[in-house]
């Protein structure tokens, strides 16, 4: 009889792992995750929750290397490879915080750079003892500039050569011609890379529409404008014809009336005769009617 029932609780009881390994946020999963290799690249990681994880866990890393590289006594060999290892996995935490605001988290790298930032503006930086944050361990580590951002950490600092390369690159500083200073400008400094954000690009497309709307309405009112004004030469045109033609013919009118005499028999000398230019203003006119009373 128990047979049955040990069988279905052994398939209830592969469901519920099923189900629990299944699900990212569960007790199981999270305990799986502890034991797994963490992935060699960011970008395989497909949650937020485990993208944290191994954050943490490379957080931890790091501590570890910077309590153990204080002691002097591990020999060189020893303390350039904790070095090393501990500047692969700061370069490792920077993907791994790029890879966790790809997923919806927080900027980690953004805050790091800012609180960094305002502790070398205030000057407060720490010797590496076991405890003490990723930001401080990070800021007791010396770097140069043009290096790639490699950082000597504890002991490491004392190395043969170490020292002496910070003092050359401090006496290069002192010594620094303007030419030099071009050596470190990046394309950020002529704004090739504001682009990239999409941001510039918005703002750029709104004014072009705005440009490109007003471009329109002042040519549609300059077309307008160019129209009503042919149409107002065309009309005072037209009157002055109308004008001239009215006052050539009563002049002309006038003229036959007053060269008759009261016997209407003949022409007087001194009324004046219209000259030539009128006559054939008045003859054109005259056919001018002709014409179309023929062609109506």
């Amino acid at each position: 009889m128990a047979r049955p029932e040990e069988k279905a609780q052994a398939m209830l009881n592969k469901w519920v792992r099923m189900r629990d390994e299944s699900d990212p946020n569960s007790q199981l999963s999270r305990q799986l995750r502890t034991r797994q290799k963490r992935p060699h690249l960011a970008s395989q990681c497909e949650h937020l929750s485990d993208a944290l994880h191994y954050r943490n866990q490379i957080i931890r890393e790091i501590t570890e290397g910077v309590r153990k590289i204080q002691n002097a006594g591990l020999g060189e060999h020893a303390i350039r490879d904790l070095n090393d290892g501990i500047n692969k996995l700061i370069r490792e935490k920077y993907h791994w915080n790029r890879r966790i605001k790809e997923l919806g988290g927080k900027d980690y790298n953004k805050e790091e750079r800012k609180a960094m930032a305002q502790a070398a503006s205030q000057e407060q930086g720490g010797a590496g003892i076991e405890g003490v944050s990723l930001l401080d361990d990070q800021q007791q580590g010396l770097s140069l500039k043009g290096s790639g951002g490699y950082r000597y950490f504890g002991a490491a600092k004392d190395l043969p050569g170490v020292r002496e390369l910070f003092a050359r690159h401090a006496a290069k500083i002192t010594k620094r011609k303007r030419g030099d200073v071009y050596k470190y400008i990046t394309p950020d400094y002529y704004g090739l890379r504001d682009e990239e954000d999409g941001v510039l690009l918005e703002l750029e497309h709104d004014l072009a529409v705005r440009g490109q709307k007003k471009l329109r309405e002042f040519r549609d009112a300059y077309a307008n404008d160019v129209v009503e004004r042919k149409q107002q030469q065309q009309q005072e045109e037209g009157q002055k014809k109308s004008t001239t033609t009215s006052q050539s013919h009563e002049l002309y009118c006038t003229d036959e009336s007053d060269g008759e005499d009261e016997d209407g028999t003949g022409i007087d000398a001194t009324v004046a005769v219209p000259s030539q230019e009128v006559v054939a203003q008045v003859l054109l006119e005259k056919k001018k009617e002709a014409l179309l009373s023929r062609f109506a």
